[in-house]
C-alpha cells in the first residue's frame, strides 16, 4: 500500500508541476504587463519592480494552486486509467476510498496553505503594495528636472539648477507670495525625502529673503526643511484580523473573504469530482475529462460569485453543501457502484 500510495503521489506530482509552472508563468507575465503600466505614472527601478512582484506573489499562488491541484489530480487518475493500471488496482481488491485517502492529505495541506495565504499573507502584502505605489505616486508629483521652470512644491514655485544622479539637487530657488509678503529662498543643495508618509524638501547651505512694503528680512541657514507640503495617504495595518474587520472597503472585503474561502476549500471539497472524472475504463467509456474539468470549475466559481450578492456569507455553507452533495452522488453512481 505504501508503494502504491507513493506511485500515485509521484504521478500526481509530475502532472502538478508540469501544469503549475506554465500557468504561473502566464499569470506572472500578465502581472508584469500590468506593472509596465505603472511606469507611465511613476518611476520604478529594477529592484522596485521586483519588490512589487514579491508583493503580488501570494495572490498569484492563491489563484493558480487550487486550479492546478484539481486538474492535476483528475489527470493523474485518468492517466492511470488510460494505462489500465486502475483496472489492476481494483482487481487487487483496493477500494476507491484508498485513492480518496491518498489525495486527501495533499488536498488538506494545500487548503490550509491557501487559508493562511489569503487570511494572513494577503492583507500584509496588499497593504505593502498599496502603500508602496502611493508613495511612488507622491514622489512622482515631485519628479523635478534641472533648468526647467514651472515646478511646484506645495505653495512654492521651484527652480532647479542641477540634478544629481543620487536624486539630490543643486542651486535651488524657491518663491512664495502671500497677500502682503513675498519670500525668496536659495540653497546650494536640496533633497526630497519622505518621513512617515510626509513629503519634505530638505535645503542645505542657503539664505532666504522676506520682504514687504515696510521692511526686508534676510536669514542664512545650514539646513532648512519645508514640511507638511503633501502627506502620502498610507494605509495603516497591524494584524490580519484588524484588516478584515476594518470598516474601510467593507463590501470589497466581504466579497474577497467569501471568494477566497471558497477557493481555499476547493482542493478538499472537490475530491469526489476528481475521482468521478479521473477513474474511467477508456475502452468502454469516453471520459471527456477536459470538458468536465472546465464545466466543474465554471459551475463552482460562477455559483460562488452569483450567490454572494444574494445571500452574503451564507454562500459558503450553501455552495459547499450543494457541491458536496452533487459530486458525491455522481461519485457514488459512477465509481462506487462499479468498483
Amino acid at each position: 500500500m505504501y508503494r502504491l500510495r507513493r506511485y500515485i503521489i509521484g504521478t500526481f506530482s509530475m502532472l502538478f508541476f508540469s501544469i503549475f509552472l506554465p500557468l504561473f508563468a502566464i499569470a506572472s507575465i500578465i502581472f508584469l504587463i500590468k506593472l509596465a503600466s505603472y511606469t507611465a505614472v511613476i518611476q520604478l527601478s529594477l529592484w522596485e519592480m521586483f519588490k512589487l512582484y514579491l508583493f503580488i506573489l501570494p495572490e498569484l499562488l492563491f489563484y493558480t494552486l487550487p486550479v492546478t491541484f484539481f486538474v492535476a489530480a483528475a489527470l493523474a487518475l485518468f492517466r492511470l486509467s488510460s494505462d489500465n493500471e486502475m483496472v489492476v488496482i481494483f482487481a487487487l481488491g483496493i477500494k476507491p476510498s484508498f485513492l480518496l485517502g491518498t489525495l486527501l492529505r495533499p488536498a488538506l495541506l494545500l487548503s490550509l496553505l491557501l487559508a493562511f495565504d489569503f487570511f494572513v499573507l494577503f492583507p500584509h502584502t496588499t497593504v505593502l503594495s498599496t502603500n508602496f505605489v502611493r508613495y511612488k505616486q507622491s514622489e512622482a508629483k515631485f519628479n523635478l528636472e534641472a533648468s526647467e521652470f514651472g515646478h511646484n512644491f506645495g505653495d512654492w514655485l521651484l527652480y532647479i539648477g542641477k540634478a544629481r544622479p543620487d536624486r539630490t539637487y543643486g542651486d535651488v530657488v524657491l518663491f512664495h507670495k502671500e497677500a502682503d509678503k513675498e519670500i525668496l529662498i536659495e540653497a546650494k543643495g536640496a533633497e526630497v525625502i519622505n518621513e512617515k508618509g510626509v513629503l519634505q524638501l530638505k535645503l542645505s547651505q542657503g539664505q532666504g529673503y522676506s520682504y514687504t512694503d515696510a521692511k526686508l528680512t534676510q536669514i542664512r541657514f545650514e539646513t532648512m526643511r519645508i514640511n507638511n507640503v503633501m502627506q502620502t495617504d498610507l494605509r495603516q495595518y497591524k494584524t490580519p484580523l484588524e484588516f478584515w474587520v476594518d470598516p474601510d472597503r467593507r463590501e470589497s472585503k466581504r466579497r474577497m473573504f467569501i471568494t477566497d474561502t471558497m477557493l481555499s476549500l476547493f482542493p478538499t471539497v472537490s475530491l469526489f469530482a476528481v475521482l468521478a472524472m479521473g477513474i474511467a475504463h477508456v475502452r468502454h467509456q469516453k471520459g471527456y475529462i477536459y470538458l468536465w474539468l472546465f464545466v466543474s470549475m465554471l459551475v463552482y466559481y460562477v455559483s460562488t460569485m452569483l450567490l454572494q450578492d444574494l445571500i452574503g456569507f451564507y454562500t459558503i455553507p450553501v455552495v459547499l453543501t450543494l457541491w458536496l452533495a452533487t459530486t458525491y452522488t455522481v461519485y457514488r453512481r459512477k465509481i462506487l457502484a462499479r468498483f
